[in-house]
C-alpha cells in the first residue's frame, strides 16, 4: 500500500513538471541481471554446489540401500526354522543393531537434506542481493553522470503484479538497458578464462536436492 502510494506520488509529481525539463531513463533490470557476466559465473558455481549436495545425498542413499539389504538378509536367516535358538538369538540381535543403524541414517539423511537446502537457499538470496547492489551502483553512477532526473525499472511490478510503468511515449524516455549491460561486462574475463575467486558465487533458481 505504501509502495503504491509512493508510486502514485512520483507519477503525479512528474505530470506536474514540464516534460522538457525532465530527463527520464528506463532499464530492463531483468535483462541486465541475466546478461551480467557475474550472474552467469555465479549460476555455474551454484550449479556445482547443488550437484555436490545431490552427490552427497546419493552416497547416503546407496549406504541406506546396502544396510536395508543386510537387514533383510539377517531377518531371513533369523527366521530360518533349521537354526538353533542360540543362532536365532544371535542373528536377531545383529538384526536389531542393523535396524538401529538404519534409523540413525534416516535421521541423518533428513537433517542433511534440510541443512543443505537451507544453505543453498541462503546462498542464492545473498548472491542475488550482492549482484543487484552492484548493478544499482552502476545505475546510480550512470544516472548521475548523464544527469537523469528519474530512472525506472520497466520490468518492475506493483503489489498487485501489474507493471508499474504501463506506457511510455516513444522518445519520452531513454532505454539504458544495453548501455548498462556493456558497462557491467567491460571487465568480464575472456571466454574460457578462469573466473576470479570473488566472482565465483551463485544465484540461481534450481530444484532442491532429492531426499
Amino acid at each position: 500500500m505504501i509502495r503504491s502510494a509512493f508510486i502514485a506520488f512520483i507519477l503525479a509529481t512528474v505530470t506536474t513538471l514540464h516534460a522538457a525539463d525532465l530527463k527520464i531513463g528506463v532499464i530492463d533490470m531483468s535483462k541486465v541481471f541475466q546478461e551480467f557476466h557475474k550472474t552467469k559465473t555465479a549460476a555455474d558455481k551454484y550449479k556445482a554446489n547443488y550437484e555436490k549436495a545431490a552427490q552427497e545425498m546419493t552416497e547416503r542413499q546407496n549406504t541406506y540401500k546396502n544396510l536395508a539389504a543386510e537387514a533383510q538378509k539377517l531377518q531371513k536367516i533369523a527366521q530360518d526354522p533349521i537354526i538353533t535358538p542360540e543362532q536365532r538369538a544371535k542373528y536377531g540381535a545383529e538384526l536389531g543393531e542393523k535396524v538401529k543403524e538404519i534409523r540413525a541414517l534416516e535421521m541423518e539423511m533428513q537433517e542433511f537434506a534440510d541443512r543443505r537446502q537451507q544453505q543453498l537457499k541462503q546462498e542464492d538470496m545473498q548472491i542475488r542481493k550482492g549482484l543487484y547492489e552492484e548493478i544499482l551502483m552502476v545505475v546510480r553512477a550512470r544516472s548521475k553522470e548523464d544527469a537523469y532526473d528519474i530512472v525506472f525499472d520497466k520490468t518492475g511490478v506493483s503489489l498487485s503484479t501489474v507493471p508499474i510503468i504501463l506506457h511510455v511515449r516513444e522518445g519520452a524516455a531513454t532505454d539504458l538497458t544495453d548501455q548498462l549491460i556493456v558497462e557491467l561486462n567491460k571487465d568480464a574475463p575472456p571466454p574460457g578464462a578462469e573466473p576470479k575467486k570473488e566472482d565465483a558465487a551463485a544465484p540461481a533458481k534450481t530444484e532442491e536436492p532429492k531426499k
